[in-house]
């Protein structure tokens, strides 16, 4: 049973990574590890764990991160006692592949179309390394390096390489990452001042959550405690199709800036539908103290911002819908892969191009499952059954509704311009839970 250990946020068994906002520009990788050798696993994570930052210890001025993630898998393949493992939340043990139908994960994002080993029983342990720029980054590429040096029974078997530039663009050449929560005893504010901060048991396990219950831990306390969940995601972007949609059914090249952000709600500087709704305003868009300062009830038929657009849809704020939005609020880590598509280009060059998404927060099953379900893959609660997310949704000859005065647009035909070439559901323990693991003797 969870004891609450008072309301102060134990900030220095928090990793870092788990909640400190990232820097810009960065350079980025993952790295997949199989454990064959549970002895050399948990030998693996006593030299890593030293290398990990606290939330508390976070230098802002070095900007060099390391984060280490475990599956279901990758916690059996370490040895943690059945009992223990059984007290994980359902939806984590079965993992995001046996999910995927759930989760709408079908058709061209169906696990059997994944990237290997993504999906598969190898994914045991993940790490995520950052900096700002590729030669600080290789000093966390040595140090992983050296943690593995002698341990055979420790496999890389899958690595990314990301990044994201000046302009924190995705893809689809839209700023991104600009909204994320405030949390309750983090001291790290959030984007929006209309937006009360979070309890911290939305985010963090063994503290109170938005339910006024204490977010479940995990049992024994010590391996539970002070953890978040990761769903990660590699999710192909397919820029060009979506820029020959736009082009096939826009009036002028300022119609086809406006119907892409129509899509996204916000323009490709980061400026919001909300705020600037006929036209983009890159000061504004580049202001962090404007560029996320915004609600949406007072545009409750969408004529600013579409009720169904994809920013919207994935954080309603405000706005009346069904679901309380405040129990499915999550931090979301955009990150790039592979080279730019060249601007203009309507021909895909074949490049493997996308965006490496990470999920992070306390609930699997009410925060990241039901975003996917409810607000990504059906429009019920918008009142629009038939649409989906335009961008990330699963579709196959979908729709898309812009209201105007005094007829709207409707689009039709949507292919998807975002498929998941494969994930995992992970669990980023506190440092004293890496310690007990490291520590354990069966």
């Amino acid at each position: 049973m969870s004891i609450e250990k008072g309301n102060a946020l134990e900030l220095d068994d928090i990793q870092a990574a788990a909640l400190e906002p990232r820097p810009t520009p960065y350079a980025g990788a993952y790295l997949a590890l199989r454990i064959d050798d549970r002895r050399q696993g948990r030998e693996l994570l006593r030299r890593l764990t030293p290398a990990l930052d606290s939330v508390a210890a976070f230098d802002p001025d070095r900007q060099v991160s390391l984060a280490v993630a475990l599956s279901f898998q990758g916690l059996k393949a370490l040895g943690v006692p059945e009992q223990s493992l059984a007290t994980f939340p359902e939806e984590f043990r079965e993992g995001m592949a046996a999910r995927a139908e759930y989760i709408g994960d079908v058709g061209e994002s169906a696990p059997e179309n994944w990237e290997g080993p993504l999906g598969s029983k190898d994914m045991h342990l993940i790490l995520g390394g950052l900096a700002p720029d590729a030669a600080r980054l290789e000093t966390v590429v040595l140090l992983v390096r050296d943690a593995l040096r002698d341990l055979p029974g420790v496999v890389a078997i899958w690595q990314q390489d990301v990044h994201v530039g000046p302009d924190e663009k995705e893809p689809f050449g839209f700023r991104d990452g600009i909204g994320q929560p405030a949390i309750e005893g983090t001291g790290i504010p959030g984007t929006n001042p209309y937006e009360e901060p979070l309890r911290a048991g939305e985010f963090i396990t063994g503290y109170v959550d938005e339910t006024h219950g204490i977010a479940p831990v995990p049992q024994p306390e010590v391996l539970g405690r002070n953890g978040t969940y990761v769903a990660f995601r590699k999710l192909h972007t397919r820029v060009a199709d979506f820029r020959q949609y736009l082009r096939d059914r826009a009036k002028d090249p300022a119609d086809e800036e406006l119907l892409a952000a129509k899509f996204v709600g916000r323009w490709p500087s980061g400026a919001p539908l909300a705020l600037t709704p006929d036209k983009d305003d890159p000061e504004l868009g580049a202001d962090p103290e404007r560029n996320n300062a915004f609600m949406y009830g007072d545009d409750p038929e969408g004529l600013k911002c579409p009720v169904g657009a994809h920013a919207r849809r994935m954080n309603p704020r405000d706005a009346v819908v069904t679901g309380e939005v405040r129990l499915h609020r999550m931090i979301r880590r955009g990150t790039t892969y592979g080279p730019p598509l060249p601007k203009g280009v309507l021909e895909d060059d074949g490049a493997d191009r996308g965006i490496m998404f990470a999920f992070v927060g306390a609930h699997l099953d009410r925060q990241f499952e039901f975003v996917q379900r409810q607000w990504v893959n059906d429009g019920k609660f918008i009142g629009a059954p038939a649409e989906r997310d335009p961008l990330i949704g699963v579709n196959e000859d979908g729709g898309f509704t812009v209201p105007r005065r005094p007829i709207r647009r409707r689009f039709k035909g949507l292919p998807p311009f975002v498929v998941n070439r494969g994930g995992e559901y992970c669990f980023m323990p506190g440092l004293s839970a890496l310690r007990w693991i490291a520590d354990l003797d069966t």
